[in-house]
């Protein structure tokens, strides 16, 4: 909610019922779920859902916000505890394992990246300055190739995300794939 103002106590148990409900909801249907459906399940009207999240892109930032924040400042704690490359490894599987909690996801971060209108776009970008910086850092620690752009960096981890997605989070394949994608992205010896 964009107020200042503090909610009083029904709004913000409609908001918070509202959150826990398209969790639910987007962890069963995908990030197309029916707001409508999120709504009715909440006991509100669709009224009380749009005053709250005008978007479905608000719905989606209410509820992706904190995990995205603690993914960009994980970055410097991986980058103390390892050599720059592992960092980079690790930081990628925390955001490929994040990424298909809801179905759809992948596809959303994907197209929020374009959309600067998108409430989505700044933790997107967020996330995106964080990948840059260990990309960078392992480009310095020559574990990753000079010509590696952190975008195209961020696309493969965003497939890789796609099918965990569609494989029902079948981690042992996706960790396959985040091997693949780092092994086209190291130096070679």
């Amino acid at each position: 909610m964009s107020s200042s103002r503090p909610m009083r106590a029904d709004a913000r148990r409609n908001y918070e019922k509202l959150l826990a409900t398209a969790h639910e909801m987007f962890t069963e249907h995908g990030t197309d779920a029916s707001l409508e459906e999120i709504a009715r399940r909440c006991g509100v009207g669709i009224g009380t859902l749009y005053r709250h999240f005008p978007t479905r892109d608000d719905l989606l930032e209410a509820l992706l916000h904190d995990r995205f924040e603690s993914l960009a400042a994980e970055t410097e704690e991986l980058l103390r505890a390892h050599p720059p490359g592992e960092a980079l490894t690790r930081w990628l599987g925390r955001l490929t394992a994040r990424a298909f909690i809801y179905r759809g996801l992948p596809d959303s971060v994907m197209t929020t990246m374009a959309d600067e209108d998108s409430r989505l776009y700044a933790s997107c970008h967020r996330m995106r300055d964080a990948a840059a910086g260990l990309v960078v850092a392992a480009q310095r620690a020559g574990a990753v190739r000079a010509e590696v752009d952190p975008d195209d960096v961020l696309a493969l981890a965003g497939g890789v995300a796609w099918v965990g997605e569609r494989t029902g989070g079948d981690t042992a394949r996706v960790e396959r794939l985040l091997e693949l994608v780092m092994t086209g992205l190291r130096l070679e010896r």
